[in-house]
Formats: structure tokens, C-alpha cells, sequence
């Protein structure tokens, strides 16, 4: 009778501290990368421009998903009579860069709207929208547009007040904005009272 037996020279040893390594760095870059998200979105909070975003009535039944709302702003629809530079001729993913000013109510509107990055101005913020399918000129009157801000998370089952706030069309949104043009939420308000504030960590 015979046995095998597994051979434990320094073959093995230095694959085992090879694996051990790259797992080690693994999850260092994974505590790096998770470090750098969350610092961005303190930052944007904590020195971005402050913009109150007036929301806008979507369908009933998509508001509420579980412990989110789902939101929908006034600025989420872009006309194209506010372009500048005109329409790319080509249909394909976009990024629309749209100018907000504050507004006699206290809400910020669109101003200006471009494919191109818009230059900064000292009473105006410039949102970048998530990228979208344009059709090229056959695209109509407006655009939709996204800004990564059309989520809300709140407690489990504290939804439904929001809901019907919304309904009211007294739910608004407090953020900031940061000088590249991403945007976080700060608050949520309702009928002019923040309800729901954003720890910065």
C-alpha cells in the first residue's frame, strides 16, 4: 500500500502568501474606493451651491417604491427653446448641461440649457444631467433628463405622508451642487420645513 502525500516546499508557500497579498490589496482598494465616494458626497454636501428644486406630480403608483420615493423635478424637463449650440445632428447618448437661477419664489429654474459644458456664472448653478438618448433634431419639443437625484430614501413605512404631500404639491428638495455640476440631496422639505436631513457621513 502506497500513500501520496501533498508536497509543502517553497512552491506552496509562496502561492499561499501570493494569495494572501492580493486579497490584502483587494480590499484595501475596495476601503479606498468606498472612501473616495462617500468624501466626494460629504463634500458636495458640505461646500457644494444650495439650490431649493421644486418637485414636479409623476404617476401615483411609482412614487412610492418600498423605503424610497422616487421624485421628479420641475428642471427634469428640458425645452429646447432653451438650448444653445444647437442639437447634435447625430441620435446617440447625451449630456446636457443646464444653467438654474433662483426664481422670485425661492426655487431654481432653467435658464440655459447646452450639449456643451456651460461656463459658470456667479448667480447661476450648472447641473450635468446623467447621460440619455437624444434622437438628433427629431427629438420634439423637450428633453427628459436625469441628475442622479431621483431617489429618496426614507424610514420603512414613513412613505405614505410623502406621498400624500406630494399629491399636495407641497414636497421640494433642498441640495447642493458641486462646481462640476453633480448634485446631492441635502433635505427633503414639505410645505416649506425640512422633514428628512442628510448626516454628511
Amino acid at each position: 500500500m502506497s500513500f501520496a502525500f501533498a508536497k509543502s516546499g517553497p512552491g506552496r508557500s509562496y502561492s499561499g502568501r501570493f494569495y494572501i497579498i492580493a486579497a490584502i490589496i483587494v480590499a484595501g482598494l475596495q476601503t479606498l474606493i468606498l472612501g473616495y465616494i462617500v468624501q466626494s458626497r460629504a463634500s458636495i454636501l458640505e461646500h457644494g451651491a444650495q439650490v431649493l428644486l421644486k418637485t414636479a406630480p409623476i404617476d401615483p403608483r411609482d412614487f412610492l417604491r418600498g423605503d424610497y420615493v422616487v421624485l421628479n423635478y420641475d428642471i427634469s424637463t428640458i425645452p429646447v427653446s432653451t438650448l444653445t449650440g444647437g442639437i447634435p445632428a447625430q441620435a446617440g447618448e447625451q449630456t446636457l448641461w443646464v444653467r438654474l437661477k433662483r426664481q422670485s419664489d425661492g426655487f431654481w429654474g432653467i435658464a440655459e440649457s447646452s450639449f456643451r459644458q456651460l461656463p459658470a456664472a456667479s448667480d447661476a448653478v450648472v447641473l450635468k444631467s446623467l447621460p440619455f438618448y437624444s434622437y438628433g433634431p427629431d427629438n420634439g419639443g423637450t428633453f427628459r433628463v436625469e441628475y442622479g437625484i431621483e431617489r429618496y430614501y426614507v424610514p420603512e413605512g414613513e412613505g405614505k405622508p410623502i406621498d400624500e404631500a406630494r399629491n399636495d404639491g407641497i414636497v421640494s428638495i433642498a441640495a447642493s451642487v458641486s462646481s462640476s455640476g453633480t448634485a446631492q440631496i441635502r433635505s427633503l422639505v414639505i410645505d416649506g420645513k425640512p422633514v428628512y436631513e442628510e448626516p454628511l457621513y
